[in-house]
């Protein structure tokens, strides 16, 4: 060996590679820790059925969750108007619900004004169940907000807590509207 060669032992691989694979292992325990948090909590929800309730808007438009999720499934969606990370998922709810039938229920957040005045102020358009006392979420189990439960044919299909992202939302919905 000249002494103008590099030995092969001392050549780097290039940065980006090391970057890349750091990279999908960081997003793969990512994941993986975010399906092992969506299990543990939603370990006390409805595995199957979901719970008969008459409820209504705060519109007084009455909603029938079963009858809604006969033919499409149905994203109902648990948030607060004092919930941090709700402030980033409610805008990708409000855009699906362009294309999909989309339920909402605001826990302790105030009164029906109150949940109407924030709803035209940020310019959603998905139906509003006001739970004012925190009796609807308790009776599905929900323990954190946001959640977001995808319903088809009056079960549950599927079921994310926390921060979810536009397209992993869409992704859900197209998998519960496909199988």
């Amino acid at each position: 060996m000249s002494p103008n060669q590099p030995d092969k032992s001392s050549v780097r691989r290039p940065r980006w590679r090391r970057w890349l694979r750091e990279g999908i292992i960081i997003v793969v325990l990512f994941t993986l820790v975010s399906l092992g948090v969506d299990v543990w909590r939603s370990r006390d929800m409805p595995s199957t059925e979901i719970p008969v309730q008459a409820l209504q808007t705060i519109h007084q438009q009455p909603i029938d969750l079963k009858a809604m999720s006969a033919e499409k499934p149905v994203l109902i969606y648990f948030w607060a108007t004092w919930c941090s990370a709700c402030k980033l998922v409610s805008p990708t709810v409000n855009w699906l619900s362009d294309d999909y039938p989309v339920v909402s229920v605001a826990i302790r957040s105030g009164s029906d004004a109150r949940l109407n005045g924030y709803m035209n102020q940020k310019e959603y358009g998905f139906p509003v169940i006001n739970d004012e006392q925190g009796l609807i979420s308790h009776s599905w189990g929900i323990m954190a907000t946001p959640t977001v439960v995808i319903v088809r044919q009056g079960k549950v299909e599927s079921i994310s807590t926390g921060f979810s992202t536009p397209l992993g939302l869409w992704l859900r919905m197209l998998l519960a509207e496909r199988y």
